[in-house]
């Protein structure tokens, strides 16, 4: 069990991570709408507030500035109640998260989804490699506390559906649970 003390919130905040491709934003969006939570995509934070220092234009990524990015997030997840989606975890805060589940996906499946984005060959092929070596998911279990990192399937639509589910039972445990 984990001696981290996470700040007094009457909602948690949940971060949903895992490579490009997972089925984050769609995931996350779900499980925001079906808490009533904010939905919090990174990746328009960082475009709107302008939160990079220069764009890489051969992986069509903006190379962050992670300590604005988080000055910037910072008073949003305050007061609980948000679901972040990000494709990394590892400059986040700690103390923010109450859980951190990580989407995994078939190469298959990955594969599929991000050509059907127009991924350049090397950028799908280096998101791939980071699927099959499980990059994200081992630098959110160095990142957070074992008991709140849970990896979970995301292939079909009806993986996706039982996440969200999945989701809304443990948010009504950490609700009884913290009153």
């Amino acid at each position: 069990m984990s001696t981290l003390t996470r700040p007094e919130r009457a909602k948690p905040n949940i971060l949903i991570t895992g490579t490009p491709g997972t089925g984050k934003s769609t995931t996350s969006a779900d499980i925001a709408e079906a808490l009533g939570f904010a939905h919090l995509n990174v990746g328009d934070i960082v475009k709107s507030e302008k939160c990079y220092e220069s764009r890489d234009e051969e992986f069509d990524a903006y190379m962050l500035d992670d300590d604005k990015l988080i000055d910037e997030m910072e008073p949003m997840v305050a007061d609980g109640g948000c679901v972040v989606d990000f494709h990394s975890c590892e400059m986040f805060p700690e103390r923010w998260f109450d859980l951190v589940l990580v989407l995994r996906a078939s190469t298959e499946v990955l594969f599929d989804r991000l050509t059907e984005r127009n991924y350049s060959e090397k950028k799908r092929e280096e998101n791939m490699t980071a699927e099959i070596m499980q990059v994200v998911a081992e630098e959110a279990r160095e990142s957070y506390a074992e008991e709140i990192v849970h990896e979970v399937q995301s292939n079909t639509v009806e993986d996706m559906e039982a996440n969200v589910e999945r989701v809304k039972q443990w948010a009504e445990a950490w609700k009884a649970n913290n009153p």
